[in-house]
């Protein structure tokens, strides 16, 4: 890849045409691209051996393979630069560790012909070539194997990860070593699913299997209380724990759990917390109260959410006068984004919510309140020709209610969009009662033909009778005279 030209045209190999001027011309305007490429690992050194050149070279190769997906080739060269684990020469000994477990496991998953065998050898190696990436190798093993349905493998993996120490015990260890605590109780957790679903499947009650499946959740709940302590986002260890304390009915403690999930200072903020907090609560009938504490913090949060659409329903059941106000903001918030602009339900919403305020005084003066920061743009964002036609093209209930709406916002900005909309249905009327006397014209026709079908059937059957009469007529002529003479 150094020099591009070489790529694009193999010197020499000239066309029948081409001669070595227009092959010169063609060489001055290629230019070269200046790609910002990664500067290389490890440069040449001055005194360095040959096994060190040999080696730096190698990696060379192993990453030109990677770039053009070349991944057999990339595993010859690589099963050549494990060597560099035995090197006792080397200053940077975790430096090469790194770099294997690094490209050996891009290696493997791209690999077509790569089997479980050869992950777990390849990751057995790795952990015993660097003690500071021991416990971050046992973890990603531990990954690769659920990933692939080996729970009792990776449980495994985990407890070996969980009683490892070396020297002093880090800060950076120490938290690693509380990840793979959190991971081997959710490996508990799905366990104590699988025990779940076997007893709910019979109808036997067996002592046995339940105090297993308690023991299991006793496990799962000590490793997942103790990560929740940590910053961080836990939302599947927070489910999975909550899942296990709702089958107990331990609603109390699933609450708490929740709460603290999603009120802890210490923790980042987080809308999920919030929303399974009310999803929790709104499933097991808390009062509307509480259920509106915790929407409205999540509205700060995420204003655009769906559950908005339910935090407004709500605050229309409430009896509080200023709650109606702030349905109305929470309504104008979910309409300045662009996925709720056509929501008929959203305009439902504004439409009941105006006509409960009109039945106050001075309630211009809330909507303005609420418009003070919208008054700018909102209309033309909401109430323009192009959006006239296509909701009535889409959808003629949503043009109803937004004429209500912009009639009682804004009159002087109605008479446009409504006469925009009576333009459109104009045209959409006029061109019915066009097709529908097109087809009036083509039935006209169709019965005019049929009558003339049916003329020409009846001259056809009174000239079939006039000939039978006549051939009558003749054989009765000749019997008479046959008579006569005789």
């Amino acid at each position: 890849m150094d020099d591009l030209e070489s790529e694009l045209r193999v010197p020499g190999e000239l066309g029948e045409n081409e001669s070595s001027d227009d092959e010169s011309i063609n060489r001055k305007r290629i230019k070269k691209p200046n790609l910002p490429l990664a500067p290389p690992i490890f440069k040449e050194k001055p005194c360095e051996t040959g096994f060190h050149k040999t080696t730096r070279n190698c990696l060379q190769h192993i990453r030109e393979a990677l770039l053009h997906h070349r991944w057999q080739k990339a595993a010859e060269y690589m099963s050549s630069y494990s060597q560099t684990l035995e090197d006792t020469t080397a200053n940077m000994p975790q430096l090469y560790a790194e770099i294997i477990w690094r490209i050996g496991t891009e290696i493997l998953h791209h690999h077509p012909d790569s089997k479980l065998e050869d992950y777990n050898s390849f990751y057995e190696r790795v952990k015993h070539s660097g003690v500071k990436h021991y416990l971050k190798v046992c973890l990603e093993h531990s990954f690769h194997l659920l990933v692939n349905g080996q729970f009792e493998d990776a449980k495994r993996q985990l407890s070996i990860a969980e009683s490892w120490r070396y020297g002093k015990q880090s800060a950076d260890q120490s938290q690693r070593i509380k990840l793979i605590q959190a991971y081997s109780g959710f490996l508990d957790y799905i366990i104590w699913c699988e025990k779940k679903a076997t007893v709910s499947s019979t109808d036997e009650y067996d002592a046995g299997v339940n105090q297993e499946m308690h023991s299991y959740f006793r496990q799962s709940s000590v490793n997942l209380k103790e990560i929740m302590k940590l910053p961080g986002v836990w939302d599947p260890f927070v489910l999975s724990y909550i899942d296990m304390l709702e089958f107990y009915n331990d609603h109390e403690g699933a609450v708490k759990v929740l709460n603290d999930y999603a009120y802890d200072n210490n923790l980042p903020p987080n809308p999920n917390a919030h929303v399974y907090l009310y999803r929790y609560m709104k499933k097991h009938d808390h009062p509307s109260k509480k259920l509106l504490k915790v929407l409205k913090i999540l509205h700060t949060l995420v204003p655009s959410l769906e559950l908005m659409l339910e935090y407004c329903s709500l605050l229309l059941q409430s009896d509080k006068e200023g709650d109606l106000q702030k349905a109305l903001g929470v309504v104008l918030d979910l309409l300045d984004y662009a996925s709720w602009r056509s929501n008929l339900d959203v305009w439902n919403h504004l439409m009941t919510i105006i006509k409960r305020l009109r039945l106050r005084k001075q309630w211009l003066k809330l909507v303005e309140e609420e418009m003070a920061n919208r008054k700018d743009w909102w209309l033309a964002m909401h109430f323009t020709t192009f959006q006239a036609r296509r909701d009535l093209a889409v959808n003629r209930e949503l043009l109803e209610v937004k004429r209500f709406v912009v009639g009682a916002f804004c009159p002087r900005y109605a008479s446009m969009y409504c006469g925009v909309g009576k333009e459109t249905r104009k045209g959409v009327t006029s061109e019915a009662q066009k097709t529908k006397r097109s087809k009036k014209a083509e039935k006209d026709k169709e019965s005019k033909t049929a009558k003339k079908a049916q003329k020409r059937t009846r001259k056809a059957k009174s000239r079939l009778t006039l000939r039978k009469l006549l051939e009558r007529r003749r054989a009765h002529r000749q019997e008479q005279k046959c008579f006569k003479d005789a």
